[in-house]
């Protein structure tokens, strides 16, 4: 089995369950994305290590890091290493004393903690040929998004109303268009920091 190295390209609201999440993950060399649902808990735990803020109090996540580094225990890695009736399974691997070891995790919960550690994630071919999608090159590198409506363009976003904003976010999520949902997100974000 080949592995593969991911990142984090994008943590957003999940189209197909409502309360939860999504985060997608890359292929460090490849154009396959590996879109995860996860948790809103969850989500919040990888958002608050990706902005590298600080809570008043760790978070379970931090809790557990603190506790692996007060012991002298690295973690190495994540591995994704199944995906069973739509559910991802994941193993922190993790080094002490020179000894390798895996701890059994939800994926959700193994990314949060490869932020915290900033330690790479890995999965295997078979995982994202059944559950990953393709975005199709475009000149100059990246990725080109699948089409969706214009009636909404990068220029006219502070003018927009927020529920107007809301749809269009969820269209352009839809579409894999992680570049405009983005800048949806920090538009949202802009006026909520206002109020």
């Amino acid at each position: 089995m080949r592995r593969i190295e991911l990142e984090i390209e994008a943590l957003s609201h999940s189209m197909t369950q409502s309360h939860n999440y999504a985060v997608v993950l890359g292929e460090k060399k490849g154009k396959r994305r590996l879109p995860i649902v996860i948790g809103s808990f969850e989500a919040q735990a990888i958002a608050v290590a990706l902005e590298q803020m600080t809570p008043n109090r760790p978070l379970t996540h931090d809790l557990f890091k603190s506790a692996l580094d007060t012991f002298d225990i690295k973690m190495k890695e994540v591995v994704i290493n199944n995906l069973l009736d739509g559910i991802f399974y994941a193993r922190l691997v993790c080094l002490k004393d020179g000894e390798l070891f895996e701890i059994d995790s939800r994926t959700s919960d193994a990314i949060a903690m490869a932020v915290r550690f900033s330690c790479p994630i890995f999965t295997y071919d078979f995982i994202l040929e059944a559950a990953g999608v393709i975005l199709d090159d475009q000149e100059g590198g990246g990725f080109a998004p699948i089409p969706v409506s214009t009636n909404l363009d990068e220029g006219t976003l502070e003018s927009w109303p927020v529920d107007a904003l809301q749809t269009r976010l969820q269209e352009v999520l839809e579409a894999e268009d992680y570049e405009m949902a983005a800048k949806i997100r920090d538009e949202l974000k802009r006026r909520e920091a206002k109020d």
